[in-house]
């Protein structure tokens, strides 16, 4: 394949990230598409020229398109799942319907965990649709500053570098950089874990426990994600890089990142409804925590902070006698 066969992307999701991305395939000058599954935020963007639901105050390009059904996607040469993690099996299996285009390369910008059944994302689409090159995209990006053109440089994940060269020059522009693996699973595990750590990030801002509690735990949740990750068969150098280690400082770093957010809320004694309910985007890692525990433990994996944080989102453990007991384990040689 030549770059020129990346001429053309549809992005399925508009929140924040879907746009974002769609904005920054301009930028590199592609022809772009965008699907939603609610027709209502798709027309206002048509008519407003902006995602004042997701991402108020960004114009949008005048050349983007909007596709109501998703056989309007098949003039596409590849597609971006920008979706919720929870709803990428449901959307693919809406395009396996929908589509006859069954070999087209298809780019996951969600980071999560399924929550059912504790898959990577890659293998849910995998399983959905067999017949399509999978890759990731993933890395240090909070939406509003891609849409807005700042730089940025994420991680593109894929096993056949055939097709990931021409797709990281087709996609890359200036002011967005991509770096090339075949470590889909690494990268996976990194843009996942990283969102379960920042809840407890926020948490530690929340209950003002300061700037080395948060220190320690960007270290020791770094030591989870690699083991994690190098239980599945991902590399260590993934996790230490843009998909690892880079998007963990950012989103464990700054109130821009909604699961951060999250866990400040809750560290200031919000209940976890409340905060959700107050919110229009998915706050991915309520949902990952339970799925990562969850596949941590069927691989023989130790991770007690991914343990902590799920037992309070998901069990409604006490935030204080949950912390404690995370300093009352036993010590031990860093490894």
């Amino acid at each position: 394949m030549t770059e020129k066969s990346f001429q053309h992307f549809g992005v399925l999701g508009c929140g924040a990230w879907g746009t974002a991305l769609a904005l920054a395939l301009r930028h590199a000058g592609r022809a772009v598409t965008l699907w939603a599954r609610n027709p209502v935020i798709l027309n206002a963007m048509h008519h407003d020229h902006e995602n004042k639901a997701y991402l108020p105050g960004i114009p949008l390009d005048a050349s983007l398109g909007f596709a109501a059904d998703l056989k309007d996607l098949e003039v596409c040469d590849a597609l971006i799942i920008a979706t919720p993690a929870q709803h990428v099996r449901a959307t693919c299996r809406q395009l396996a319907a929908a589509f006859s285009k069954a070999s087209l390369p298809l780019l996951i910008a969600a980071k999560g965990i399924e929550q059912k059944t504790s898959a990577l994302l890659s293998d849910v689409v995998c399983a959905e649709l067999p017949n399509s090159p999978v890759a990731i995209i993933s890395g240090p990006s909070f939406a509003r500053e891609v849409a807005a053109g700042l730089p940025a440089a994420l991680t593109l994940a894929i096993r056949d570098t055939s097709i990931g060269e021409p797709l990281m020059h087709a996609m890359a522009s200036p002011s967005f950089r991509l770096y090339l693996t075949e470590d889909v699973v690494g990268a996976q595990i990194g843009g996942a874990i990283k969102n379960v750590l920042a809840v407890a990030s926020g948490i530690i801002t929340g209950r003002q426990l300061g700037e080395n509690a948060r220190a320690a735990l960007l270290t020791r949740g770094l030591a989870e994600m690699m083991r994690l990750g190098s239980a599945l068969g991902g590399k260590p150098q993934t996790l230490m890089g843009l998909s690892g280690l880079g998007d963990l400082v950012l989103t464990c770093s700054s109130a821009q990142s909604r699961n951060m957010s999250l866990g400040i809320a809750l560290g200031q004694g919000q209940k976890l409804a409340a905060i959700l309910a107050a919110r229009a985007s998915v706050t991915e890692g309520v949902y990952t925590a339970e799925a990562a525990l969850s596949l941590a433990q069927k691989v023989g994996v130790e991770m007690p902070i991914v343990e902590a944080v799920d037992a309070i989102l998901r069990l409604g453990a006490d935030i204080d006698q949950t912390i404690t007991g995370l300093l009352a384990r036993p010590l031990k040689a860093e490894r």
